[in-house]
């Protein structure tokens, strides 16, 4: 297991490395924005300050740039390591 935080509110949630990062926040009440869920829109594009997170499609919708500067796509990535995340518009489920 695996322990995402997501920054900068603070929240926290656990993934097996198995299920992408946006599926194991969601069952944990952690809601990062999405839309398309395949990988192309962007919509859910967050940064990645600590830790290793892998891609599951070979190219999703990130420049080569903002894969170089630590940028993914929850959607459509998994965890391999615990990581930090930078998602601005994260929240709980429970908040409004």
């Amino acid at each position: 297991m695996f322990l995402i935080k997501v920054e900068p509110k603070g929240l926290s949630f656990e993934t097996d490395g198995e299920a992408s990062l946006l599926a194991a926040a969601a069952r944990a009440g952690v809601v990062l924005p999405s839309s398309c869920r395949n990988g192309t829109c962007r919509t859910c594009i967050c940064q990645v300050q600590q830790g290793s997170a892998r891609h599951l499609i070979e190219w999703p919708g990130l420049s080569l740039e903002e894969k170089r500067e630590g940028f993914i796509l929850p959607c459509v990535a998994v965890a391999e390591s615990d990581l930090v995340l930078q998602s601005p518009a994260a929240r709980f489920t429970t908040d409004s």
